[in-house]
């Protein structure tokens, strides 16, 4: 009788443990089934530029748009916080990609291509593919008139392949804001775009310029994108469905379109107009801001690191170890070698794939030290050979060691010399601060595609950016200036 029992006791602990470990699946399982409730927040990926899907209030600085409303609307239905981070749209999918963030709340467009490579939700607003046209041009009607005519369209929209398809020479640009700009000024000779778009750009600007000459025969449809197999659809499609049950996607639409979602124009009141002078004067501060809080420090830090790097490397490149030098020359091949728009998108958007992941500044900061270092290095090892052999020689014989020698006689001497070149290092790396903007750093040439995007002022806002720009340089060269004077007396005579 004791073995039965033995085998009974055997058997009751193997189902206790069974229950014990389905009891502990069951939560992760319900977990897994809702990853962005776990999370507690949905990040959100928008470019912030483009009006009126995503852009910045002009009178409060806060990121608006219909966009970023369904977004907000959705995190509110889920129960969850909501968190932007504008991306530039060419470089949306990559930061998507690197895990930057959950979604891309960015009107994109719905098709096969992005299905196989996406997770797509269900979609929040519907269009049909329209043909705008200079109001005086009635050469294009239809898709068939394309063929042979120049159109502006975002490189990785849908309307760029209609366009091309329909025998177009398709100009690629950042977005529909520039778009029709080129369209205004005769650049191009259409843009094909998504009629939600060109309705909301017809009610806000009241621009007569252009219009809408025909219709491309298809229908757009627009939703979140995420990771593929992500797990966020059942999410995302039960809160949309929920808000537009509710009227919620229809009163956005209204507000920000003044269009329902399917892309059919309602009359709205024009919207207060500012002159581009009162732009201008509106915006002299947050332009400024941008400066002193991210263009600035981003030089100074960047060059400051990237100088300390470039004496390294100089040396390195002055050693008579062949190895040690060998390593210093195929890094100045490299960043010199290599674009640093490229530089700045490994780290930011490359590194994420194993497992590196570094936020915006600081990326920024390294991708400028390294490509300051790789120039700055060149300039540093000849100014240290320009300084005569003898001024080594005479170190020596008063018993100064290497380091003492560098830091006492030669550097002092060579920093006179390479003053002028590394000067221009330092004002190409202000300009080249404009490219921090690709990897999410509102600095200054970003903050004034914040302001333009919802105003079309773009010549306005680049203009009064390039006057700060100009500005900061002629600082620095005056700097320039009175460094060298001090350095004069380190020259020997």
């Amino acid at each position: 009788m004791g073995y039965p029992r033995r085998r009974r006791a055997g058997l009751v602990t193997i189902l206790l443990l069974a229950a014990a470990l389905l009891s502990a699946c069951g939560p992760s399982a319900d977990r897994s089934e809702n990853p962005i409730k776990s999370a507690g927040v949905l990040r959100v990926g928008t470019e912030g530029v483009y009006s009126p899907f995503s852009y910045h209030d002009a009178a409060t600085g806060r990121l608006v748009g219909y966009d970023v409303e369904v977004a907000r609307a959705v995190a509110d239905k889920i129960g969850v916080n909501v968190e932007f981070v504008e991306t530039p749209w060419d470089a949306m999918f990559a930061a998507l990609e690197a895990n930057r963030f959950d979604v891309v709340a960015n009107e994109v467009t719905i098709n096969p291509q992005r299905r196989a490579k996406y997770d797509l939700s269900e979609p929040y607003s519907v269009g049909e593919g329209v043909i705008v046209t200079r109001a005086a041009d009635n050469s294009i009607t239809s898709l068939a008139d394309l063929k042979g005519k120049v159109a502006a369209e975002n490189a990785t929209s849908n309307w760029s392949d209609v366009a091309r398809k329909a025998g177009a020479r398709v100009e690629t640009v950042e977005g529909f804001t520039q778009a029709i700009t080129l369209l205004n000024q005769g650049r191009v000779d259409v843009v094909v775009n998504d009629s939600i778009a060109v309705y909301a750009y017809l009610a806000e600007t009241k621009d007569t310029s252009v219009k809408i000459a025909g219709s491309v025969g298809e229908k757009s449809e627009q939703g979140f994108a995420a990771r593929k197999n992500s797990g966020l659809l059942p999410e995302l499609n039960k809160a949309l469905d929920e808000l537009r049950a509710d009227g919620t996607l229809a009163r956005i639409s209204q507000k920000y379109l003044n269009a329902n979602a399917s892309g059919a124009p309602e009359a709205a009141g024009a919207p207060p107009v500012r002159s581009a002078w009162q732009l201008i004067l509106d915006n002299l501060w947050p332009l400024a801001k941008a400066a002193l809080t991210m263009t600035i420090p981003l030089t100074i830090v960047s060059f400051v690191i990237g100088l300390a790097i470039a004496l390294v490397v100089a040396l390195a490149r002055l050693s008579a170890n062949v190895v040690v030098a060998n390593v210093a020359r195929f890094y100045i091949s490299v960043i010199r070698g290599t674009p640093l728009l490229v530089q700045l998108f490994i780290v930011f958007f490359a590194l994420p794939e194993f497992g590196v992941k570094i936020d915006p500044f600081p990326a920024a900061v390294i991708a400028f030290s390294l490509n300051v270092g790789g120039y700055a290095a060149e300039i540093i090892r000849s100014a240290i050979q320009s300084i005569p052999k003898g001024q080594w020689e005479a170190a020596s014989t008063i018993g100064l060691n290497y380091v003492g020698t560098l830091r006492r006689i030669i550097l002092p001497q060579a920093a006179r010399v390479a003053v002028p070149p590394l000067s221009n290092t330092l004002i190409s790396l202000v300009k080249d601060t404009s490219l921090a903007s690709t990897i999410l750093v509102t600095e200054l040439l970003r903050q004034a595609q914040i302001i333009a995007a919802p105003t079309f002022e773009f010549f306005a806002l680049y203009g009064t950016a390039a006057v700060y720009y100009w500005v900061i340089c002629l600082v620095l060269s005056f700097g320039q200036a009175r460094v060298e004077r001090r350095l004069e007396r380190y020259v020997a005579k």
